[in-house]
């Protein structure tokens, strides 16, 4: 099944409802960064959430959510916008735990600890609107991930919501990480079989019965991984978390796992360093070398490029000179 990602409408707009599919892009995000399994379901939720709450942005918005861990995860963060397109990385992608939880499921509880949650919302920044971008945070409640992003729509942005967020991982042919003979050989195997969730959101004007209604159905709903898994779109998890209610959905797009870096962005980077640390690279290094935090990309920089950013940087000097002089 290709990713989907799903904005809908249910009981005459009185819930409004995200929901999508994220194996593929989960497991692109798991081998660039190369996570363990607990680190790829925390990074996995993480991804998925930004990207519904992404779904339901303006156009020029976009979402950041840092997750600053003092577990062994260290921090999430993840970025996503209203198209369907997200990134995100965490500090430790070894980051893992032998024993499961007791529902005997990843344990992501004991890598990320406790913390706090930063929710960033800017829109417009990339072409020149400098519009003071929305903040908020909260405490990190219970480093499940999709209870801490359902604790802040609800303290910080005043939006009771139902929030579920899973990620299935396994080794290839029922393998076991144990009997594999290095770690090398294990993320080789790793495999994600389904990744995704979703938000419903109880608007102000909802009625109290709807409310308890929804709850109810969520509540006897199977797991967002199990119906990925059995094959269901986000479209029919929606339908079945919301029972009866109507669900009309308005938008629909495939969601991919997306970086803003390039070599031009890796040049600008290395260009703003100024003249003497870019000599420095070009005499002890005789290049340079950037890797995008995002998606773990590595940007060379040869001696020849260096030596032009270093000549740029002179013909702007002394074509300000000149304009200075006159």
């Amino acid at each position: 099944m290709t990713d989907q990602l799903v904005y809908a409408l249910a009981a005459e707009g009185q819930l409004r409802c995200m929901a999508a599919v994220t194996t593929r892009l989960v497991e692109e995000a798991c081998r660039r960064h190369g996570t363990f399994p607990t680190a790829s379901a925390a990074l996995g939720r993480a991804l998925t959430g930004g990207l519904l709450m992404g779904a339901g942005s303006k156009d020029l918005e976009k979402i950041t959510l840092q997750f600053h861990c003092d577990g062994p995860l260290g921090n999430i963060i993840v970025q996503a916008d209203p198209h369907g397109k997200v990134r995100g990385y965490v500090s430790n992608p070894a980051a893992d735990s032998i024993n499961g939880n007791s529902r005997g499921k990843l344990d992501v509880r004991a890598i990320v600890g406790s913390g706090m949650l930063h929710v960033i919302r800017d829109a417009g920044f990339e072409i020149g609107l400098m519009k003071e971008p929305y903040r908020g945070m909260v405490p990190i409640v219970s480093g499940e991930i999709g209870e801490d992003i359902a604790y802040y729509l609800a303290k910080s942005e005043q939006i009771n919501s139902a929030v579920g967020l899973g990620v299935l991982v396994e080794f290839e042919d029922g393998t076991s990480e144990e009997s594999l003979s290095s770690v090398e050989a294990a993320l080789e195997r790793l495999r994600v079989r389904a990744a995704g969730g979703f938000i419903i959101q109880v608007m102000p004007s909802a009625e109290e019965n709807l409310i308890a209604k929804v709850e109810q159905t969520i509540s006897t709903a199977p797991a967002s991984t199990e119906m990925i898994a059995g094959g269901m779109t986000p479209a029919e998890m929606l339908r079945t978390l919301v029972g009866d209610l109507g669900l009309v959905t308005l938008e629909e797009k495939e969601p991919r796992f997306a970086c803003q870096c390039s070599s031009a962005r890796a040049r600008l980077i290395i260009s703003a360093l100024g003249r003497d640390e870019v000599e420095d690279m070009l005499i002890r290094d005789g290049g340079a070398e950037l890797t995008c935090h995002f998606c773990n990309a590595t940007y060379k920089i040869s001696a020849d490029e260096l030596k032009e950013i270093l000549k740029d940087e002179t013909d702007v000097r002394c074509q300000s000179d000149s304009i200075a002089d006159s």
